[in-house]
């Protein structure tokens, strides 16, 4: 009986950790740190950045740029707008991209004023098809991998299900944690070989289909999807690997005085005439950033066609150490 109650206290723990991860709450400073003072900096130390995001240039929109304004979520870079419902809000950032390509985008949670009894959580993330550590190549596949990963302290409610919502397609995944009683209903799409989330949990699933419908009067992209999602019209088509081979016609390597043995992630936008013209560092050190950065601005690339007319590319290389991916999984067939 004892060992009974202890795993369900870990196990509440565990998921309201979750939760918090989610909304990304201080563990010093802030409305909900158990410290509301801020840790002072430490006197006579010199702090030095480290791997971050960073761009060739600040005006290419980057998944990383979008904001919440005037109770809209809007993201350039997704050809993204998602109204928030009423009295919710964002109140925390995310944190920089991670090195195999996962961004929180927002994080949307009830407003000080929110008068309803339940509460949840809104997570926006995206993951980047280009570096994922995952043996999969569309949202689909992706969201059955997590369902196949899913810990044996969680029920699937709802195995990954095409469904459809106002005039988007999306891959739909629920599960329930029976300790916390907690559900997650998470429904993905892919936009410019990201797969793009929308993970709502609460207590209260009536409250979260409510939300879920409201995703119908967001804008996408049309030719977003589970398994489309590729670029193309007015932004670039995005293809893996595009920057090897045959493809590549003069390359110059990266000369990189201090080895960092980090793992560097780059999305390159190549133009019409095979030239890259803009460099998007997922995490690097100034000194990597620059240096490739450089050595990219020299490369050369056969021109992409589509229908016989030359289009831009954009595609994604893995400079540094790559992280190790899973040995073994599989994606399972989606139940329709």
């Amino acid at each position: 009986m004892h060992r009974r109650i202890s795993r369900c206290l870990v196990l509440l723990g565990f998921s309201i950790s979750l939760l918090a991860r989610a909304q990304g709450p201080p563990q010093s400073g802030g409305d909900f740190s158990n410290n509301p003072q801020p840790n002072a900096l430490p006197s006579g130390v010199i702090l030095l950045k480290g791997a971050w995001s960073s761009a060739s240039d600040s005006v290419t929109p980057l998944p990383e740029g979008g904001r919440v304004a005037g109770s809209v979520y809007s993201n350039q870079y997704l050809g993204l707008t998602y109204a928030l419902s009423r009295d919710w809000t964002e109140k925390y950032s995310g944190p920089p991209p991670s090195a195999n390509g996962y961004y929180v985008l927002a994080q949307i949670r009830p407003a000080e004023k929110f008068k309803g009894t339940s509460r949840g959580i809104i997570l926006i993330a995206a993951q980047d098809l280009f570096f994922t550590l995952t043996p999969a190549g569309n949202a689909l596949e992706l969201t059955n991998y997590s369902k196949d990963a899913l810990s044996p302290d969680y029920k699937v409610e709802q195995p990954p299900a095409l469904v459809r919502i106002g005039s988007h397609s999306f891959v739909r995944f629920d599960y329930v944690s029976p300790v916390a009683e907690l559900h997650w209903h998470v429904l993905a799409t892919q936009i410019r070989c990201h797969m793009v989330q929308f993970v709502f949990t609460s207590r209260d699933t009536k409250l979260m289909e409510s939300l879920i419908q409201e995703m119908g009067k967001m804008t996408l992209p049309a030719e977003a999807g589970p398994i489309s999602g590729r670029g193309g019209g007015e932004v670039p088509v995005c293809i893996k690997d595009y920057a090897q081979g045959e493809n590549v016609l003069e390359r110059i390597d990266p000369v990189i005085a201090e080895r960092h043995f980090n793992p560097v992630p780059v999305r390159i936008i190549i133009d019409k005439e095979g030239k890259v013209k803009h460099v998007h560092f997922l995490s690097a050190f100034p000194d990597q950033a620059k240096a490739i950065t450089d050595a990219l601005f020299q490369w050369r690339f056969r021109p992409y066609l589509r229908d016989g007319r030359r289009v831009e590319v954009e595609t994604g290389v893995m400079f540094g150490r790559a992280p190790r991916r899973p040995t073994s999984s599989s994606a399972e067939a989606v139940n329709e």
